[in-house]
C-alpha cells in the first residue's frame, strides 16, 4: 500500500511530515512525501490580509486531498482554519510538542526593543506587555526570519518554539515565554494529519487522545470567537483548563477568560470585546 503524504515544501514542513510519516509506517505500507506549494509560500512578503485569511498555508493541501492527489495532509495545527473543510477531517493529532512562543536574539523583553513578527496575536500581546516596543512585520520561513533579524538590526524576533526544536535550532531561543505571559495560537506545537472523511483508519495509529482533546477545544473556542490570522485571538488548554484571549491589535486592551467549556469562554470574550 502506498500512502501519499502531502506537505508544504519548506524545510520545517518537510521535517514535520517526516516525523508524522514515522508514526504511520508499518509492514506493507510505503510512504511517499508530496511537496505542495501554498499561497502563503508563494508570497512571502505581503501581510496575510493581502493574501487571504487564516488558512493561507492549508488550502492547496486540502484541494489535493479532495482531488485524490494525496492521501494525508500534514499541517501545523495552528495554520488550520477553525473548522474542517467539507469532506475532510483531522484523523490524527500526534503528541503535542512545546506550544510556547520563543524570543530569539534576546533573553528578555525590554522597553524600546525592536521585535519582528507577522502575527497579530503576538503583536497585540507584546504591546500589552510593553507599549514602548516597536513591532516590525517579518515574514518568511524560519531560516529566512533568523537571517533577517541580523540584516535588519532587530533586537529579537518571535517564533514558535516547537519549530526551532524540530529543526535543531533550539540554541537560537533566548526565552521560551510561559503561556501565562503570552497565550499561544490555538493548536501551536501540534501537527494535524488531515484525511478524507471516512478514511480516518489511514492515520488512526498516530493519534494522541490528550492532544486531540486539548487542540480541538482550542480550535472550537477560536472558531466561536471568529478569530484567525488577522484577529488577535488565542486559545490554549494546559491540561487542566482552557484559556481564551481577545485583544486590540495594538494591545490597548486585552481580555482573558478561563474555564472548561469553549462556548462559554467564547461568549464571555465576545461580551467584553471593546
Amino acid at each position: 500500500m502506498l500512502l501519499r503524504v502531502g506537505s508544504r515544501g519548506s524545510r520545517l514542513a518537510l521535517t514535520q511530515a517526516e516525523r508524522a510519516a514515522d508514526g504511520l509506517r508499518r509492514p506493507g505500507v510505503e510512504i511517499a512525501l508530496v511537496p505542495i506549494t501554498t499561497a502563503g509560500d508563494r508570497d512571502r512578503t505581503s501581510p496575510f490580509g493581502e493574501i487571504g485569511s487564516r488558512g493561507v498555508f492549508v488550502k492547496e493541501l486540502e484541494e489535493a486531498l479532495l482531488e485524490g492527489r494525496i492521501d494525508v495532509a500534514v499541517h501545523s495545527a495552528k495554520d488550520m482554519t477553525a473548522a474542517d473543510a467539507d469532506g475532510l477531517t483531522v484523523g490524527a493529532y500526534p503528541r503535542r510538542e512545546d506550544p510556547r512562543d520563543a524570543l530569539c536574539g534576546a533573553d528578555a523583553i525590554r522597553p524600546g526593543m525592536r521585535i519582528g513578527t507577522a502575527s497579530a496575536r503576538r503583536r497585540a500581546q507584546l504591546l500589552a506587555l510593553e507599549p514602548t516596543l516597536s513591532i516590525e512585520p517579518l515574514r518568511g520561513n524560519v531560516d529566512t526570519r533568523l537571517r533577517k533579524r541580523g540584516e535588519r538590526g532587530l533586537d529579537a524576533i518571535m517564533l514558535a518554539a516547537c519549530g526551532l526544536d524540530r529543526l535543531g535550532l533550539s540554541a537560537e531561543i533566548g526565552l521560551r515565554i510561559d503561556p501565562d505571559v503570552m497565550l499561544p495560537e490555538a493548536g501551536q506545537g501540534a501537527l494535524a494529519l488531515q484525511v478524507r472523511a471516512g478514511e480516518e483508519d489511514l492515520v488512526a495509529r498516530a493519534d494522541h487522545g490528550e492532544t486531540r482533546a486539548r487542540v480541538e477545544a482550542e480550535r472550537r473556542c477560536v472558531a466561536l470567537v471568529g478569530g484567525g490570522c488577522l484577529a488577535p485571538v488565542a486559545a490554549f488548554h494546559d491540561g487542566s483548563v482552557l484559556t481564551g484571549l481577545i485583544a486590540h491589535e495594538d494591545g490597548a486592551w486585552l481580555e482573558r477568560r478561563t474555564g472548561h467549556d469553549p462556548a462559554t469562554i467564547a461568549a464571555e470574550l465576545l461580551s467584553v470585546a471593546r
